[in-house]
């Protein structure tokens, strides 16, 4: 399935969400795309917070536009980052940005790395999700 998708345009997505990134503090702006099950691509941007750990990771935004948008599945994600003014590279979830991607796609949920490509399962093995939910 990895060759079904067009990681150069889901890049580009999240090249243009993190321009409009809020990053004041750090100035290091990050964007994520998702391709999602029926088609449509979904994007967010990181939002600091003067309380660092207030600050939202792109992933979060664009997990948010999933569901503000109709729901469904992630099956394809990538996040771009750098510091203001330099070009955008691949980056690599946060532990807690892992888990939402988990719960927004599952373990076969691809995911663009600076090491290339890799599942979920392979990011976050043994992840808890609703199936260990009575």
């Amino acid at each position: 399935m990895t060759e079904e998708i067009d990681w150069a345009a889901l890049r580009a997505v999240a090249v243009d969400a993190a321009a409009g990134a809020y990053a004041p503090y750090s100035r290091y702006r990050v964007g994520a795309a998702g391709l999602v099950d029926d088609g449509r691509v979904v994007s967010g941007c990181n939002v600091e917070n003067a309380s660092y750990g207030l600050t939202l990771c792109a992933e979060c935004g664009m997990v948010s536009d999933l569901h503000r948008t109709g729901g469904g599945r992630l099956v394809a994600v990538t996040c771009m980052a750098g510091p203001e003014g330099a070009q955008p590279a691949p980056g690599s979830p946060c532990g807690r940005c892992r888990q939402l991607l988990f719960e927004a796609g599952g373990g076969a949920l691809l995911v663009d790395t600076a090491e290339g490509v890799r599942s979920m399962d392979e990011l976050l093995p043994g992840a808890f999700g609703p199936s260990w939910l009575p």
